[in-house]
């Protein structure tokens, strides 16, 4: 046994808390906490404020420009403080923008509020993923699966509570607040946690040929051959999901003749099931290893798809969108892993993380919008259609990057390769 993989052993054994996989899955869920509890009041917003379509569209974009911009700062921000402490300084200026967005009271205010909220998330968001990548690599098991089954449970969670809320009639103004008290608290307790973890730059183990890219300065950071291809792929994925999404609903409704209640139940179907498979995705990677199960989980999500806009009926239909939220929920974690074990670790994992996220980010926001513009000339059965074999192609083409080492016996992601994959 090496002396640096001994030390790595030794450290996993004597972690602080901190360094343990609940912290970081803890804020995946507070993220998702706070952003959909957001999301669920905007009708609300529109409403109250008395905005357009228009302005309310325009005002989504900031969020997503804003923090779009904040992403490709965080890899700068992780090299200096560590990703800790980044996600520390966010988990703080969650709460007050979330409650300036619930009690802004004209466009104006509602829209530096939102800018505010988007550049936190977009910070946070790429923070936590680095984080959680770093604790893998400790670890030497999967937990990215994990974390974004916080986020996809959260999720579900803040939409409940929501609808409940709105039920008794709460203002989205206490609403807000309430999320926030709630996050104040959390996040003061995740701080004192993960301020008790100083990051440690790792140097990754194993063949000279599996090492990471050599570490750039500045805006180059992180834009390496590899993340760009993982990105594309994540990309194409994230226009997947933000499609079924945005309109699933309205496909099983317009193109399938389902009623409204029916066709509500495309994305429950989808992101349940999404949510299900997270849960069971770490084990399943330890299992089968990061190759094979992506290239599975792709194929069934494909077969899933095809069924939901190849069928004449609605009911299959829906079965179809649950299907492809099973096979799809492990491969933007596995995605995210792959882009942690090019970067290494520190900064360069963070700014990578960053590169990655700047592509899915993109395609769950620019999705929806291609398919509806295409759908407008094509019909929107057809449209998405042509995402099957898309989805068929990431499965078969992308090729993850080999694990070069391990921590307690356990390799992270599968078995070490003697010669590097293709990422694409």
């Amino acid at each position: 046994m090496t002396t640096s993989t001994h030390g790595t052993m030794r450290g996993a054994r004597g972690e602080s808390p901190g360094q343990g996989r609940w912290p970081v899955t803890a804020v995946f869920f507070l993220n998702g906490l706070a952003l959909v509890s957001y999301v669920v009041r905007l009708p609300a917003l529109k409403e109250a404020l008395g905005l357009s379509t228009g302005e309310m569209g325009t005002v989504g974009m900031l969020f997503a420009v804003s923090a779009l911009v904040a992403m490709q700062f965080v890899g700068r921000l992780a090299a200096r403080h560590g990703s800790a402490s980044v996600i520390r300084a966010a988990l703080l200026a969650t709460p007050p923008a979330l409650g300036c967005v619930g009690l802004a009271g004209n466009l104006v205010a509602y829209a530096v509020a939102t800018v505010v909220l988007g550049a936190v998330h977009g910070t946070i968001d790429v923070a936590m993923n680095a984080r959680a990548v770093t604790v893998e690599r400790r670890l030497g098991r999967p937990i990215l699966s994990g974390c974004h089954a916080a986020w996809s449970v959260s999720a579900i969670v803040a939409s409940l509570v929501g609808a409940a809320v709105i039920r008794l009639g709460l203002s989205t103004a206490a609403h807000l607040l309430g999320v926030a008290a709630v996050m104040t608290l959390a996040g003061a307790v995740l701080g004192r946690v993960l301020a008790r973890s100083p990051e440690e730059p790792e140097k990754p183990e194993g063949p000279e040929e599996y090492a990471p890219a050599p570490r750039r300065g500045g805006w180059r950071a992180g834009w390496t051959r590899g993340v760009v291809r993982l990105g594309v792929a994540g990309m194409l994925l994230m226009v997947l999901e933000g499609a079924v999404l945005d309109w699933s609903g309205v496909y099983l409704h317009d193109d399938r003749g389902a009623s409204l209640a029916l066709a509500s139940t495309g994305v429950v179907a989808f992101t349940g099931c999404q949510a299900a498979g997270r849960v069971v995705g770490d084990r399943l990677r330890s299992a089968c290893g990061d190759a094979v199960l992506f290239r599975i989980g792709g194929l069934v999500g494909t077969v899933g798809l095809a069924l939901a806009v190849l069928s004449p009926d609605p009911r299959p239909a829906v079965a179809g969108f649950a299907v492809l939220g099973l096979g799809s929920s492990v491969l933007i974690p596995m995605a995210f892993s792959a882009v942690g074990r090019l970067a290494g670790a520190g900064g360069d994992a963070a700014a990578a993380m960053a590169r990655f996220t700047t592509f899915t980010y993109a395609g769950i926001l620019l999705g929806p919008a291609l398919i509806g513009w295409i759908a407008q000339s094509a019909g929107l059965a057809w449209t998405l259609a042509v995402l099957v074999p898309l989805l068929g192609a990431v499965a078969l083409a992308v090729r993850l990057p080999p694990v070069t080492r391990t921590v307690r016996g356990t390799p992270v992601g599968g078995p070490v390769r003697r010669r590097p994959e293709r990422l694409v």
